[in-house]
């Protein structure tokens, strides 16, 4: 089902019944020019606003219904704010301004004052807009003609973020052993983590995972097998016949005893640890790799902050037929030519990032002891995106993020037989590199070419975290200095 964004619109009892006639059918017109424009949920309009009570019951209604993952408020003519407070109080879904008017242009040349009264929207938005800052209400606020695009492009992006807020909130993830041991930025603290975002976080013993891998039937390996030939190239090794054909059976016997698991608890987010693999026979890569690409959430080394902001953003990017993908700086590139960075995992790269069809190879994996695994190598496609890093700094959570632009390797990597990706980060190297490190952003992170820094920022909103951009404009003074101020704003900012 669609997701739903309300639409409200606010008006009074003193203008009359018909000026709200009016109201209400120049705020069913303001909703089509921006349904027209491309929205990524549906836009369901409510009935003119005119009294708290009715106000009140329409935020307790969005909250109810799981569907609406967001609230659209246009004042448009002057509800007075009083009338807001309780509602607003009570609404727990995200919230966006909108401060526009159904006319673009003044007719300058019968203009009257029936029609100042009746397209008041820049006196009522005011009015809306300070008891918002009154309360202190997360929201975005947006304004312009609702049918200019750059409008439109970024109410989507809010909606966008609330899809990923309501995908978060409702996460159930499942962690397969513990973190890597003694690595410090994997760490966190589950209970702040539900508390926060509402991802219910839970550990299960790899054997539990093994004990359903070990009754995939052989004909859903069959199934899988046949899948594979069809959507990969497939090294004449692991193809029917092949010497390794064997251990691409297993690594589809994985996938399956994984999808059972997963779908059997509702879990939309996982992690493994190469140190705790139990019985498996493989480090799970293909099988990684391609629940990744069907929506679902992925950290390694048990990485559960990663797995869980992953699956946010890939909720967030549906249906943009780009791709997001777990991912790490790996190595840099300092010169000749362009300063890059190299990012891969071991095994576990998202084919949605993918720039042409991937190919299905074994190699040897020099950790974790067990059988050489099957993953899909490839290149990830150019074009511009972001990496994106949650932490947990003891006080508080932090995402860190940087704008990027994602290019081919300089030359082919014949001898790296594992899925990468190669980008350019903005401004530079140097100012990114120092710029992350004093954030104290994650080595794990999230690499995506469907979401944007405007959605990012959005979500932050939502969820009310920190969030440290760098781009273009980042300086390394000046983002230190933002470090800084957001240090001493968060602490003075928290509860008793």
């Amino acid at each position: 089902m669609k997701p739903q964004i309300w639409f409200l619109t606010g008006s009074q009892h003193l203008y009359g019944p018909e000026t709200l006639d009016q109201v209400a059918a120049q705020s069913a017109e303001i909703q089509q020019m921006l349904v027209s424009g491309g929205l990524h949920a549906e836009l369901v309009g409510r009935p003119v606003l005119t009294d708290s009570r009715a106000i009140r019951q329409t935020m307790l209604e969005a909250n109810a219904d799981p569907s609406v993952i967001g609230v659209i408020a246009w004042m448009h003519t002057f509800s007075p704010a009083k009338m807001w407070i309780s509602g607003l109080d009570t609404l727990r879904k995200p919230l966006l301004h909108l401060h526009t008017q159904h006319n673009r242009s003044l007719p300058w040349g019968t203009i009257d004052m029936d029609f100042m009264n009746l397209n008041q929207a820049a006196h009522g938005d005011r009015e809306f807009g300070f008891i918002q800052a009154r309360l202190g209400v997360p929201r975005k606020t947006v304004a312009g003609h609702a049918s200019d695009p750059s409008v439109v492009s970024r109410v989507d992006a809010w909606i966008r973020a609330a899809a990923g807020f309501q995908h978060m909130r409702t996460l159930r993830l499942a962690r397969f052993g513990d973190n890597m041991r003694d690595v410090a930025v994997t760490e966190g603290d589950k209970v702040e983590a539900e508390l926060r975002f509402g991802v219910s976080v839970n550990t299960y013993g790899v054997n539990d995972l093994v004990s359903v891998v070990d009754a995939v039937s052989p004909s859903e390996v069959d199934a899988l097998v046949g899948e594979y030939a069809d959507v990969y190239e497939l090294d004449p090794a692991l193809a029917k016949g092949g010497d390794r054909h064997d251990s691409l059976r297993y690594a589809a016997q994985i996938e399956a005893g994984l999808r059972t698991f997963l779908t059997s608890g509702g879990f939309g987010a996982f992690t493994t640890n190469f140190e705790d693999l139990g019985g498996l026979r493989q480090l799970p890569g293909l099988a990684v790799q391609r629940l990744m690409a069907d929506g679902y959430g992925f950290g390694g080394e048990g990485d559960w902050k990663t797995s869980a902001l992953l699956a946010t953003v890939k909720a967030m990017g549906a249906g943009t037929g780009r791709g997001t993908s777990f991912m790490e700086d790996y190595t840099y590139h300092f010169g000749p030519g362009e300063q890059k960075i190299l990012g891969a995992h071991m095994l576990e790269v998202c084919p949605s990032i993918a720039v042409a069809r991937p190919r299905a190879e074994i190699h040897p994996l020099g950790i974790g002891g067990r059988e050489d695994p099957v993953r899909l190598v490839f290149d990830a496609a150019p074009g511009p995106g972001v990496v994106i890093g949650l932490a947990d700094l003891g006080d508080r959570f932090r995402l860190v993020a940087n704008e990027i632009e994602v290019t081919a390797p300089d030359s082919p990597l014949p001898s790296l037989p594992v899925a990468r990706a190669v980008w350019k980060p903005q401004p530079s190297l140097s100012t990114s590199a120092e710029c992350w490190l004093t954030a104290g952003g994650p080595h794990h992170t999230v690499l995506t070419q469907a979401v944007g820094a405007e959605t990012l920022r959005d979500f932050a909103t939502m969820v009310q975290t920190e969030l440290l951009l760098i781009d273009a404009q980042t300086t390394t003074h000046d983002f230190a200095d933002r470090v800084r101020w957001n240090q001493a704003y968060y602490r003075l900012a928290r509860p008793l």
